[in-house]
């Protein structure tokens, strides 16, 4: 066997060549003497025909016999189709491939879905088999543009004088994040390695070095909850200047950009990126990763209704909040159950309502605040929110975090009910000057907005400890469409303003050489200025691509709850294993109960609670506490005789039993509570969640409540009724 072409690949150039072509067979046609598969391989499909008068009785037979994903090599000729039969929906459609000898390389089972765009299936099921899930050709291209846009990335920074150099995967637990994943070591008993968050510290190191410029395609590790645009490791596109500032890490990094565009897609941006500070942006947008693909911006009335006759805005005026509103350009067509939905979406967000003004195409104001404010106030809000006729404004009166969410969430949902976020739309921003520091209400402190080595703006040091909430620092984001890409920040190369960070921070001395010694002694011996950047990898290939999830452009992905269904990871590990690593193993809940439930009620003097799954004895006052309890549970469960009011379920089913059909009714009911008491007992430690146990297809609606039918019209056509219940004639045995 040697494959000569791909399947994708031949074009009516290549009529008249005798060719080997391998891939799995996506479907098959017996018309009875010929058979027409289409092969498909990573480059596309290819139709193959079989004839029982051209290939040997066996290689028909072969083909006869096909399942759809088999494996299989085809030699054969190429040839024109007959006109009739072109296929314009691909790219082969106008050849076929005429069998002259063909092998079975790998027979399929039958498949658990089919690997198809066009179907929809449930994402548990593709990342559980993920193998198939990547032969479909969406998967295929997802991953070939991931491909492009890293070679173009590398192409720009090696042609802008960088070094690619990379950094250790296996380092020390630093604060300031989000959980570190970590590593235990088995040479320094006790001590544990972090996987990095971040090359933070090793490329800040690569400037006091001299290498000046450095970028890596780097994988980054960080425990915290999952979202569509997040997963627990992921890669990033990594990068650090020496001898810059701000402005210059912007600029390059709009031209780096604006090239894998140009270079990946073809699309040329040559409008500049607008920037905006983090202010502007919460209080235009509502966010810090505003969406610039549509209007809607939020405008300030706090002013305008300062003393206002409308008691809810004169109230937050008063107790120091503020009243903002959106103009919605043509919204004064929304229907009563729209508005009512944006108000809830209101509720839902912070604020206590949402008060509302329709301008009419008349120029009539239709809102229940006319009744309260006057016709010069009215006015002034028309004015400063430049509403005229057929449009809509909505308001926000509460403190200023809740106006900005409560605006910025109704300016997203309202852009999604009027379809204004096109996904082949791409509007970048640069976010600049975020608050140095962000108060914690759970450690009770101020943490570092981004890291505690972010350089504040000079003249914001004198605010450091008598008012960190006004500290800015040199931090910037990069946003495209509503989605944070990356951040960076220009870096404290200075010995004496890092020390005031960690002081600022609260960090004790013995705390800042514990954990960032190595790091102050660097910039002891002479550190450069120097800035960065960082972008998700997953996040800008999930835009291009159109896809919903960064799932999509991933290989092998974790699931929502960080797991990866296709291996079953994370694992339990065996009791040697630890031992090794000098770990004592506290089994889940679900692990012991299943290793109690093999044993009986009176076994426990001749239990091994050294085995792996029980408790070990480690700050209790006894082992066999636990386990004990469990034991006894277990006891409780199986002694425990159920009852059932069966009057009482029919009536909540609404239904009659008769006297002579309650003793069997209740023998069923009870059989059932038994055999679910023995389903909870079954270990279904690391099965996957299925609503059911084949694949489904075409069964999904929309549930929506509709108004309930009178009794009488119900029961019109009823053949007998008997004291409001309808006689329903015997149909099961």
């Amino acid at each position: 066997m040697k494959r000569t072409d791909y399947c994708g690949t031949l074009g009516e150039k290549d009529v008249g060549r005798t060719v080997t072509v391998c891939g799995w067979v996506l479907s098959k046609r017996d018309m009875g003497g010929v058979i027409f598969i289409d092969l498909r391989d990573r480059e596309g499909t290819l139709q193959v025909v079989f004839d029982s008068g051209i290939v040997s009785g066996d290689d028909f037979n072969m083909a006869e016999g096909l399942r759809n994903q088999s494996v299989l090599s085809v030699t054969g000729m190429i040839r024109i189709r007959g006109e009739e039969t072109y296929n314009p929906k691909i790219a082969t459609g106008t050849i076929e491939l005429a069998a002259e000898h063909a092998e079975l390389l790998s027979a399929a089972d039958p498949l658990p879905f089919i690997p198809d765009d066009n179907i929809q299936i449930k994402e548990e099921l593709r990342l559980r088999y993920r193998y198939l899930d990547l032969r479909r050709p969406r998967m295929i291209e997802n991953l070939r543009l991931r491909q492009r846009v890293v070679r173009a990335a590398q192409a720009f920074l090696d042609g802008h004088g960088f070094i690619e150099v990379e950094t250790p995967i296996l380092t020390k637990s630093t604060p300031e994040g989000a959980r570190d994943y970590l590593v235990p070591s088995r040479v320094h008993p006790g001590t544990f390695y972090a996987l990095p968050q971040s090359p933070q510290i090793f490329k800040q190191l690569l400037m006091v070095g001299g290498i000046d410029r450095y970028y890596q395609v780097a994988r980054c590790f960080r425990d915290e909850d999952l979202r569509a645009d997040r997963q627990p490791e992921f890669t990033q596109v990594d990068m650090e200047m020496s001898f810059v500032g701000q402005d210059d890490v912007l600029d390059l990094l709009e031209d780096l950009f604006r090239h894998i565009f140009e270079s990946v897609m073809g699309i040329c941006i040559t409008e500049p990126f607008p920037r905006l500070t983090w202010t502007e942006a919460m209080d235009r947008y509502g966010s810090d990763k505003p969406d610039l693909r549509f209007g809607l911006p939020i405008v300030d009335l706090t002013e305008k209704v300062r003393g206002s006759g409308f008691g809810v805005f004169r109230k937050a005026v008063e107790c120091g909040g503020v009243v903002r509103a959106i103009n919605v350009k043509g919204g004064a067509s929304l229907t009563r159950s729209e508005i009512d939905e944006l108000t809830e979406k209101a509720l839902d967000l912070g604020a206590k309502g949402m008060a509302w003004i329709a301008v009419r195409e008349s120029g009539e104001l239709y809102s229940i605040l006319t009744k309260f404010m006057t016709q010069e106030e009215l006015e002034g809000i028309l004015d400063a929110a430049d509403a005229g006729p057929g449009d809509f404004i909505l308001f926000c009166a509460d403190k200023l975090p809740v106006v900005r969410k409560t605006l910025g969430g109704l300016r997203l949902y309202i852009a999604d009910m009027l379809n204004l976020r096109r996904k082949d739309d791409y509007k970048f921003l640069f976010v600049t000057d975020f608050p140095q520091f962000e108060y914690s209400e759970e450690e009770n402190r101020y943490v570092a907005t981004h890291h505690p080595f972010t350089m504040p703006y000079p003249e914001d040091l004198q605010y450091l400890f008598t008012d960190p909430s006004r500290v800015r620092a040199q931090a910037y984001d990069v946003v495209l469409n509503g989605i944070e890409l990356g951040s960076g920040s220009i870096r404290i190369h200075r010995s004496d303003v890092q020390q005031m960070m960690f002081k600022a921070l609260g960090f004790t001395p013995d705390e800042i050489k514990e954990r960032f010694g190595f790091m102050i002694d660097a910039f002891r011996y002479g550190t450069p200025p120097h800035g960065g950047f960082a972008f998700g990898l997953d996040r800008l290939v999930m835009l291009m691509a159109g896809a919903d999830s960064i799932r999509e452009v991933i290989a092998f992905p974790k699931a929502k709850d960080a797991s990866c269904p296709l291996t079953s990871a994370p694992g339990v590990v065996d009791q040697k294993q630890l031992e090794v690593l000098h770990l004592q193993h506290r089994g889940s809940a679900k692990q012991i109960r299943s290793n109690v439930d093999l044993m009986t009620v009176g076994d426990t003097d001749t239990i091994d609670f050294n085995q792996p799954g029980f408790l070990k004895p480690v700050m209790q006052k006894s082992p066999f506490e636990p386990v004990g309890q469990l034991v006894e549970e277990k006891s409780k469960r199986q002694n425990r005789v159920p009852s059932v009011d069966v009057d009482k379920v029919a009536k909540l089913a609404c239904l009659r039993i008769r006297d002579e059909e309650r003793e069997a009714i209740t023998r069923e009911m009870l059989a059932i509570i038994s055999f679910a008491d023995k389903l909870k007992d079954i270990d279904t430690e690391g099965v996957p969640v299925t609503s059911h146990v084949v694949p489904i297809a075409n069964v999904f609606r929309n549930d929506i409540p509709q108004k309930p039918l009178e009794r009488g019209l119900v029961l019109f056509n009823a053949p007998s009724g008997n004291e409001h219940y309808v006689v329903v004639p015997r149909t099961v045995e």
